[in-house]
């Protein structure tokens, strides 16, 4: 990914605790799912064999976004508006709708990208704007 030429035009990072998320999902199942994620990112996160830290990651991934844009998550911006699929090698891939692209837009930036990772305990997500 060449970035040359390219500046910062907001940065987020933020942490999610694994644990929180497979309670809120024992506790309101599928309902907390469908607030939260979208289709495509349950299917990816539920094809590996625990799929909780990819959530937690992909949790922290859309507060991360939401902060490097400045809104947090409310009327502007919605916890679906952003989410995190992965590209043929597995790596991370942002995809915003179109409330997310124009604050994106707004903000003067043409792409955010993010960086997950965990332990056993703690997710953790990056999200850089870029224009």
């Amino acid at each position: 990914m060449n970035l040359e030429g390219g500046n910062v035009v907001g940065v987020g990072v933020d942490l999610a605790e694994i644990a929180r998320i497979r309670e809120a999902h024992r506790r309101h199942g599928d309902a907390f799912l469908d607030k939260v994620f979208t289709k495509e990112e349950q299917a990816l996160c539920f094809a590996k064999p625990d799929p909780y830290p990819s959530l937690a990651a992909r949790f922290a991934a859309k507060e991360a976004v939401s902060k490097a844009l400045g809104t947090g998550f409310g009327e502007e911006l919605s916890l679906r508006g952003v989410s995190v699929l992965a590209d043929e090698a597995g790596a991370p891939v942002p995809r915003l709708d179109a409330a997310a692209g124009a604050l994106l837009a707004r903000r003067g930036a043409t792409r955010v990208l993010v960086s997950l990772t965990h332990t056993d305990e703690l997710a953790q997500a990056f999200a850089v704007l870029v224009r």
